[in-house]
């Protein structure tokens, strides 16, 4: 049985990508469709209890984009509980993304290409029209 994400979050992250901010459209104009080293990268993702900007789900990298408003505190906190989960965090601000997009994406990238591959999670038990028992 898949897991289910909640309901009330799955809805806050598809309105969350139908309504990008401009900081999230422009970055996403450079991530989108595997542009950036070949990294898959997908938006508004929900990691229970959390909604996360962008996600690169090979090599368990997040990236978020914070506004004046985030509060450092429970950032950290979020950050902290996300690593502890296997992911990697790098956090951008709205003015890096307006005035320094090329040296985002290159930490971006250099940062995917440090990382380890994840391994791929399988269903245990195989459909089996196209496993063929």
């Amino acid at each position: 049985m898949a897991l289910r994400i909640d309901a009330k979050l799955g809805l806050y992250a598809r309105n969350m990508r139908r309504e990008p901010t401009d900081y999230e459209r422009r970055l996403w104009s450079a991530l989108r469709a595997s542009q950036l080293g070949g990294f898959k990268f997908r938006r508004q993702t929900v990691i229970e209890p959390y909604i996360c900007d962008f996600l690169c789900p090979s090599v368990g990298l997040i990236i978020e984009i914070d506004d004046d408003r985030h509060d450092p505190i429970k950032d950290r906190d979020r950050d902290f509980d996300l690593a502890h989960q296997g992911y990697v965090v790098l956090r951008f601000s709205n003015a890096d993304i307006r005035d320094n997009l090329d040296g985002v994406l290159t930490v971006i990238l250099d940062r995917a290409n440090a990382l380890p591959q994840r391994q791929k999670i399988t269903h245990p038990n195989p459909s089996l029209g196209r496993e063929g028992l």
